[in-house]
């Protein structure tokens, strides 16, 4: 093979203390990749500092020097972006495989494959993290944009926050920040793979993006992990729109090889005082503290940073009773009135045509009486 064959195909790395294993591997990979192989994680950590060609790699968990566990740990942890980013497929065996998998989820791995793995299933895996290492590496050179739900990352999200805590605070406007998790997230993606899992982060991304008006900015920051920036929205107006994002998930259809998978959401929100001192790690993580009250209640709720600090000494209650107003993502006729009359027309707007709906019979009599 020429050097010039090999540098136009996507280099990957397989890390593993079996010779016999590596060589398994660069023969079923090599044809349409370059495989390059290291012995045991502190032999593959040199060549990824030493080659940025590398897209995707493959790491075995049992090895000596520095094992599968600690070289994920050294990859995530890493300041450069571009080898902290990089997908990394971990080699599980048979004995423990679930317990090895969710640990390795846990520390950052991209995917899974177990021993004895054949060459349709490698191939599988090595093409479709090469053809994303390469999409997420011109994306990062372009855009800010997720690569999987379509909506703004962590960078973009971080920006946006800055750019409106700055803004509140020299306007006194209010602002929502809005964290979420998908319940389960790590035993859906063990159990039914990424292709699957991704396919529940599109749809939820959609639903964010359905939802969310052309002020406010929805993101994925994380694995499993969404936020909403809501610029004007008080702590009420946040859980109106925070319940009827869970119960949209709830109620969202997602059908995998034929069997209903319920996707729910665990969503804290919090209405930070704006101030010049705020800075969107502060707030995000403040978010973070009220989501995790959710999550460990149970999931499929909104806990807002006002329950959070109402708390009895008992701890919070297993299921939160949301705001009235947005019980069925809807509002009373009163509640409306007295949000327009706090100036929150355009968040009464949303909410017209349940409000018609109930209008609707005194309307009719209203008119019925002016014409008799």
């Amino acid at each position: 093979m020429s050097v010039t064959a090999a540098q136009t195909k996507p280099r990957l790395l397989v890390v593993d203390d079996s010779r016999v294993m590596r060589t398994a591997a660069k023969k079923m990979l090599g044809e349409r990749f370059d495989v390059v192989t290291a012995e045991d994680g502190l032999d593959g950590l040199k060549q990824i500092k030493n080659d940025q060609s590398i897209q995707v790699v493959f790491t075995d968990l049992s090895m000596p020097e520095l094992d599968g566990y600690g070289l994920l740990e050294k990859i995530r942890t890493d300041e450069d972006s571009g080898i902290s980013g990089l997908p990394v497929i971990v080699v599980t065996g048979a004995e423990n495989d679930e317990a090895a998998r969710e640990k390795a989820l846990d520390m950052g791995a991209t995917d899974f494959i177990s021993k004895p793995f054949n060459s349709t299933d490698l191939l599988a895996r090595a093409t479709a993290h090469a053809n994303y290492q390469r999409e997420r590496r011109q994306l990062a050179e372009q855009t800010t944009i997720d690569a999987v739900t379509g909506l703004g990352n962590q960078l973009y999200f971080q920006q946006r926050v800055k750019q409106e805590l700055a803004f509140a605070a020299r306007q006194g406007h209010k602002l929502s920040v809005l964290r979420a998790d998908v319940d389960g997230f790590k035993n859906i993606f063990i159990k039914a793979g990424k292709e699957a899992a991704d396919q529940i982060l599109r749809q939820v991304g959609k639903v964010i993006a359905e939802l969310v008006r052309k002020e406010d900015t929805g993101a994925r920051i994380g694995l499993n992990q969404f936020a909403v920036l809501l610029p004007t929205a008080d702590a009420a107006g946040a859980a109106i729109f925070a319940n009827r994002l869970c119960r949209q998930v709830r109620e969202m259809p997602v059908e995998i090889r034929g069997r209903k998978i319920n996707v729910t959401l665990s969503i804290g929100v919090l209405t930070p005082d704006p101030h010049p001192g705020a800075t969107p790690r502060s707030v995000l993580e403040e978010a973070n503290l009220v989501l995790k009250a959710a999550s460990d209640a149970g999931g499929n709720r909104v806990i807002t940073e006002e329950e959070l600090r109402g708390k009895d000494k008992a701890g919070l209650p297993s299921a939160p009773t949301p705001p009235p107003q947005a019980e069925s993502g809807e509002l009373t006729v009163d509640q409306a009135l007295a949000m327009m009359a706090e100036g929150k027309t355009d968040l009464v707007r949303t909410y017209l045509p349940s409000l018609r709906k109930k209008l609707a019979p005194l309307l009719k009599l209203m008119s019925s009486e002016e014409k008799g």
